[in-house]
């Protein structure tokens, strides 16, 4: 009896119908252990780029035309938000992210709260728009210049030197509007390359903040557009930024 019940389990075994039907169903249907681990990939996955996102470098999708030619609608930045961490701060030409809430608005934008945390998620990925609180523009004069408008030849120029601004958007002029401003220290002088469809500081003077960007307030520095593909390109300071004089009274 032994020796039946032994062959009956050999010949089931090596019976190749059955094996190939289980070898079948085993790929067709993934092992428990198998999709945990592939849940823990994606969850992993998930975590490193919130990271990278929240403490190094986050993507940013530009939402307004600006900064136009240099951004676009639509262009997805990498904002480099370690730039200003180990050094000096933002420095002028410099293109930053930053949060307008208390100076560009005064109060953070009303959304529901899943529907913002949906769109935080997404923000954070360069998925979706960011909140109507973030804008991206240049940075014209830092603590403690002297930014006006215009000389005889309609440029800006900080602390009396003219910047030739090769970057502006194609028939805009510097600003249709003249002004005379002292930065304060810690504060900064922000304006968009669309000079004609930028709401920026100009837009701002003889209101709470006078249209000063607090230093704190700076997300990162934009470094590189990093898509559509076609679009791929570092964003370097312009060197029409070079040579300005150090704001009067300024030592070192």
């Amino acid at each position: 009896m032994d020796t039946d019940a032994q062959l009956s389990e050999r010949d089931r075994s090596s019976d190749p119908d059955e094996g190939q039907e289980e070898r079948s169903r085993s790929a067709r249907f993934p092992t428990r252990s198998l999709r945990r681990r592939l849940l823990l990939l994606v969850a992993a996955c998930l975590a490193f780029v919130g990271l990278l996102s929240a403490f190094v470098l986050q993507p940013f999708q530009v939402p307004s035309a600006s900064m136009e030619n240099t951004l676009r609608v639509g262009d997805r930045l990498l904002v480099n938000k370690l730039a200003y961490d180990f050094g000096d701060g933002p420095r002028r030409g410099d293109v930053i992210v930053f949060d307008g809430i208390g100076t560009f608005r005064q109060d953070a934008p009303e959304e529901n709260p899943v529907r913002g945390a949906l769109r935080a998620v997404g923000a954070a990925l360069g998925l979706a728009r960011p909140a109507d609180n973030y804008y991206v523009k240049r940075v014209i004069g830092v603590g403690g210049d002297r930014v006006t408008c215009c000389d005889k030849r309609g440029r800006i120029m900080v602390n009396g030197k003219p910047v030739d601004e090769a970057y502006l958007h194609p028939g805009d002029a510097p600003s249709s509007d003249p002004f005379d401003v002292v930065v304060p220290d810690g504060k900064l002088w922000v304006m968009g390359d669309h000079r004609d469809k930028s709401r920026d500081s100009r837009a701002l003077l003889g209101q709470p903040g006078g249209g000063m960007v607090p230093v704190d307030k700076v997300i990162g520095r934009a470094d590189w557009i990093g898509w559509p593909v076609r679009r791929w390109t570092t964003l370097d300071r312009p060197s029409s930024f070079e040579g300005i004089p150090a704001p009067a009274g300024a030592h070192g």
